[in-house]
């Protein structure tokens, strides 16, 4: 007996929507988000945080398997 209504996707880096690596496509496509509004929140981390948005990208980028 499955359950259908409750599917769970995998956050995978995007091979379409990728300016570098593809980790701000992936995030957008898995919460359904604009690719663009994801790298400007991230633009925003690296410069309020004083770099911890490059932190975090280097940490997805390395964790998170490609798509497909």
């Amino acid at each position: 007996m499955t359950n259908n209504a409750t599917t769970t996707t995998k956050l995978t880096r995007s091979r379409d929507d990728r300016m570098i690596a593809g980790v701000c496509g992936g995030f957008a496509k898995r919460f359904g988000l604009d690719p663009a509004l994801v790298r400007v929140l991230l633009a925003a981390a690296t410069v309020l945080g004083l770099g911890s948005g490059v932190v975090l990208y280097v940490i997805c980028w390395l964790v998170m398997p490609e798509q497909g």
